[in-house]
């Protein structure tokens, strides 16, 4: 009997063993999480483009950039995990064949997504802020000059949104909220 047997009740185990046994513990959960990915021909795929290097054609670099691009069709299957895809003509130079981890299917018919051109989508989609009224104005002195301010309230702020903005600047901006002073005759 071993000196470890002895003292313990159980035989010991040796670091060999303990690498199988991790392995083992890694393979088991991996198998739970993993799922064979296949397609049939004709269904539609989204393409991952993400770990394409130096590859902007496709718009942004970087962090906000499109991990897959728009749906492809399926044109025939290579091998078990490979599949042609039909490029459009400006993708000609790049190889039309793909493995099913750069892949994606597309839920859903790809024929009936809208355009963005047809929904009428600014591309700056920012508006101006317009001004409903003036609440208070001040004069500031500084060592050489004075500078005129007005308290502005806007359209869809409360009252303690007003900001404090420069009276020039307002009047050129907005002449509406300054009444016309009367003229002497």
């Amino acid at each position: 009997m071993a000196i470890f047997e002895a003292l313990y009740g159980r035989r010991c185990r040796y670091p060999i063993g303990w690498l199988r046994t991790a392995q083992s513990q890694q393979k088991s959960y991996v198998d739970v999480r993993r799922r064979d990915l296949d397609f049939d021909v004709h269904d539609w795929v989204y393409l991952k483009i993400s770990n394409m290097k130096g590859l902007i054609r496709f718009g942004k670099k970087g962090k906000l950039s499109h991990r897959f691009v728009s749906p492809y069709h399926i044109l025939r299957s290579v091998g078990k995990v490979a599949y042609e895809l039909e490029m459009p003509n400006e993708l000609v130079s790049i190889q039309p064949v793909f493995h099913v981890s750069m892949l994606k299917k597309c839920v859903g018919d790809p024929t009936s997504v809208v355009s963005l051109e047809c929904l009428g989508v600014k591309e700056n989609p920012s508006y101006e802020e317009v001004s409903i009224e003036i609440l208070d104005r001040q004069v500031k002195r500084l060592r050489d000059k004075e500078v005129a301010s007005v308290k502005v309230l806007w359209i869809n702020q409360l009252v303690e949104g007003a900001t404090w903005e420069a009276e020039v600047d307002m009047m050129s901006r907005y002449p509406h909220l300054f009444p016309s002073t009367p003229t002497l005759a």
